[in-house]
């Protein structure tokens, strides 16, 4: 029998990101030597790469990183939110990031091919997922470019590291306005900075939906015309940050909050994991 503890099983599983089981069987093939047992489980691991290709990563997390004027989210996920909230899984998303900047990458292709210690960020990504077990990528990239810019993120749980994260990229001295932007952003998840950056194509379907609906409600055709912008109005107050009501005090839009700040947002991204 190995020579380890419980206290060995779980030193390995904080250094790893592994389960239990296998860090268990790692020791006793190792005979309790940890370092040993961490090459066993990437060596275990790199034969699993192919079978875990097919599994979900519906877990992770959201970094945010702004060098000067540029703005960038990342999201690393994998499959459990033990391995989210572990040590080894939140340094290898710092580690990302800061190559990912480094290399000044805006697509999820350049970040993927940037350099992380004399490897590729892909390939430093798939030897840490050999030693944890599970199915890591890097899911996606943004950037937010201005003459400023202000990163948010948001824990949905106390256990976990930021599932939410937010740029708004602006020009302006009001970095509190900012900020705040950011927050509001994170809790209501606008999907377009203003009416112009929703295609013609989605406000038609918008129409043509409300229309159904008063029809089949049974409103009067004199009416309908009325109705119908109503409710795309509607569609454009949830959906466009600047007409949102904003979240710190509803009696005034975003719109508002800006102008009254002397700040312009020229671009934001928002991100959630799993999303």
């Amino acid at each position: 029998m190995a020579n380890y503890t419980a206290a060995d099983v779980k030193a390995l599983r904080e250094k790893s990101g592994a389960g239990m089981m296998d860090c268990k069987g790692a020791l006793d093939e190792a005979d309790g030597n940890v370092d040993k047992a961490m090459e066993v489980l990437r060596l275990k691991g790199l034969k699993g790469v192919t079978k875990r290709e097919g599994r979900t990563t519906s877990n992770g997390l959201i970094v945010a990183r702004i060098n000067g004027g540029t703005g960038w989210l990342i999201e690393l996920a994998c499959e459990t939110d033990f391995v989210a909230k572990a040590s080894v899984f939140i340094e290898l998303a710092d580690k990302v990031a800061d190559a990912v900047v480094a290399a000044g990458a805006k697509s999820l292709e350049a970040a993927l091919s940037a350099d992380m210690g004399g490897k590729s960020v892909a390939d430093a990504i798939n030897d840490e997922a050999a030693i944890m077990g599970e199915k890591v990528e890097l899911r996606r990239v943004a950037v937010a470019e201005g003459d400023a810019v202000d990163a948010y993120l948001h824990r949905t749980s106390k256990d976990l590291p930021p599932q939410v994260g937010v740029l708004v990229a602006y020009s302006g001295n009001d970095a509190e306005t900012a900020h705040d932007v950011a927050v509001h952003i994170a809790a209501f998840s606008p999907t377009a900075l203003n009416r112009d950056e929703i295609s013609a194509e989605v406000v038609a379907t918008e129409r043509r939906i409300a229309e159904e609906t008063a029809r089949n409600e049974g409103k009067p055709e004199a009416a309908l015309t009325k109705i119908v912008e109503g409710r795309v109005n509607g569609f454009f107050k949830e959906n466009v940050l600047v007409e949102q009501d904003f979240a710190k005090d509803t009696k005034l839009s975003v719109a508002k909050v800006l102008e009254n700040a002397g700040i312009t947002v020229s671009a934001f991204a928002r991100m959630r994991v799993g999303a």
